[in-house]
C-alpha cells in the first residue's frame, strides 16, 4: 500500500510538473520590421524607409534647370508628371554622385513633398527588425547628423539610414 500512495504521489508531483512547463512555454512573437531601402555611395551604405519611397527608376536624362540650388540636378519626366531629382550628396557633404547608366533615381514623398533623389547604386530592398536600428553616432559632423535617423547593419556593414524628410524640407525652402 505504501508503494502504491507513493506511485501516485509521484505520478501526481509529475503531472504538476508537466502542468507548470506547459504554462512557462515562451510565446514566440515574431519582432516588428521595417523596410528599408539600402544603397551605396562612395563605397559607403545608406538607407531610407520604404514607406518614403514610391518606386526606383533607371537612370533617366536628367534636364538642368538654370538658376536652381546647386543640390538640384534638374528635372525629369515621369509618365506626364514633372519631377526634380536631387543629389542627396550634397546634404551629407560627400562629393557629387556620378550619374552612370547603372544609377538609379528614387521617386520619395514624405510631408507632402515629392522628389527624385539620385542614387549611385540601390544594394537591397530588406526588411530589419525596428530594434536594430540603433542612435546616430556621435561622431558625425553637426551638418550631417540633421538628415540622420539612426544606424544599422545589413550583412556585415554598417548602414546610415537617412532622415528624407530633413531632405525634402530643403527643396521647399
Amino acid at each position: 500500500m505504501a508503494s502504491e500512495t507513493g506511485n501516485n504521489k509521484s505520478a501526481l508531483i509529475f503531472d504538476e510538473l508537466k502542468k507548470h512547463g506547459r504554462a512557462a512555454r515562451i510565446i514566440d512573437v515574431e519582432e516588428e520590421k521595417v523596410k528599408l531601402v539600402i544603397f551605396s555611395f562612395s563605397g559607403e551604405f545608406y538607407a531610407f524607409y520604404g514607406s518614403d519611397i514610391k518606386e526606383i527608376l533607371p537612370m533617366v536624362n536628367i534636364f538642368f534647370v538654370p538658376g536652381t540650388p546647386d543640390f538640384i540636378l534638374g528635372l525629369i519626366n515621369l509618365r506626364g508628371d514633372i519631377e526634380s531629382v536631387i543629389d542627396v550628396n550634397y546634404f551629407l557633404s560627400l562629393p557629387a554622385c556620378q550619374r552612370t547608366q547603372c544609377g538609379r533615381i528614387a521617386i520619395a514623398e514624405k510631408g507632402g513633398i515629392r522628389s527624385g533623389i539620385i542614387l549611385e547604386s540601390v544594394t537591397d530592398v530588406a526588411d530589419v527588425p525596428v530594434s536594430s536600428i540603433k542612435p546616430s553616432s556621435s561622431m558625425l559632423d553637426s551638418t550631417t547628423k540633421e538628415f540622420v535617423t539612426g544606424e544599422t547593419m545589413f550583412k556585415g556593414k554598417n548602414v546610415t539610414v537617412l532622415a528624407i524628410g530633413q531632405i525634402l524640407e530643403r527643396i521647399r525652402g
